[in-house]
């Protein structure tokens, strides 16, 4: 077989397996449903990482395996093969393109950074006070203190962020965005729960021997709901 041929066959295959692999990525929930507005944006970027991932990956890997059995060593073939040059088209390409991807990914990480991270005027402030190994939850507006953190559904919320001890960090994967909690300093998140239900914050920042078991609630109910819970423990 000629060498266009393996080429066109090799290509073929590469297209198939990068179809297959698209179609997986973006019809596979590999993430829990999202629950805040901040999640819409970064999820389509984990898709597009993923959709161009599966591309850069049979690229690679159906070519090596294509490579392996098309010109592998036949025992009655003894005579040695052409001598192998740099062919600087090829690689020039294979600097620019991923090069190129690269510099893509970035700008648009930046650009989904600066979207959810952006100050909005915040309905409910916060403060989320760590330490090993549990959270607290403080709601100035109401001189409440709590074990849970419960939020209203659709209000923006600005949480403040602070630790006693070590560096954690506030991470709801419903929500998708993370935080640390750094001693000595106050950091800020901006979130908006979009869906009602229970979840979970962890810590994501190896902060010790009971790093594991640093979780507590999440809570999004309704707003009437937010305010009646509000109203009984301050009685």
């Amino acid at each position: 077989m000629s060498r266009n041929k393996h080429l066109v066959l090799a290509s073929i295959l590469v297209v198939i397996v990068s179809a297959i692999l698209v179609v997986i990525f973006l019809n596979t929930n590999f993430i829990p449903t999202e629950a805040a507005t901040q999640a819409k944006p970064i999820d389509h970027l984990l898709r597009l990482l993923l959709g161009i991932g599966g591309v850069v990956f049979a690229l690679c890997m159906v070519f090596l395996i294509y490579s392996i059995f098309a010109f592998r060593h036949r025992q009655w073939d003894s005579a040695e093969g052409p001598p192998l040059e740099h062919y600087s088209p090829l690689e020039v390409a294979w600097t620019l393109i991923p090069l190129a991807i690269v510099l893509f990914l970035a700008i648009q990480g930046a650009r989904v950074l600066g979207d959810i991270s952006r100050a909005m005027p915040a309905e409910l402030e916060v403060k989320v006070v760590a330490f090993q190994w549990d959270w607290r939850f403080e709601y100035p507006q109401y001189g409440l203190e709590s074990e849970e953190l419960r939020l209203p559904v659709n209000r923006p919320v600005l949480l403040r962020l602070s630790s006693l001890d070590v560096i954690h960090s506030f991470w709801v994967p419903a929500f998708r965005t993370k935080e640390d909690a750094v001693p000595g300093m106050v950091t800020t998140l901006h979130l908006t729960p979009s869906r009602l239900g229970s979840y979970k914050v962890w810590c994501a920042e190896l902060c010790g021997t009971g790093h594991a078991q640093m979780q507590a609630p999440v809570i999004v109910v309704e707003p009437a709901d937010f305010e009646t819970w509000v109203k009984e423990l301050q009685k």
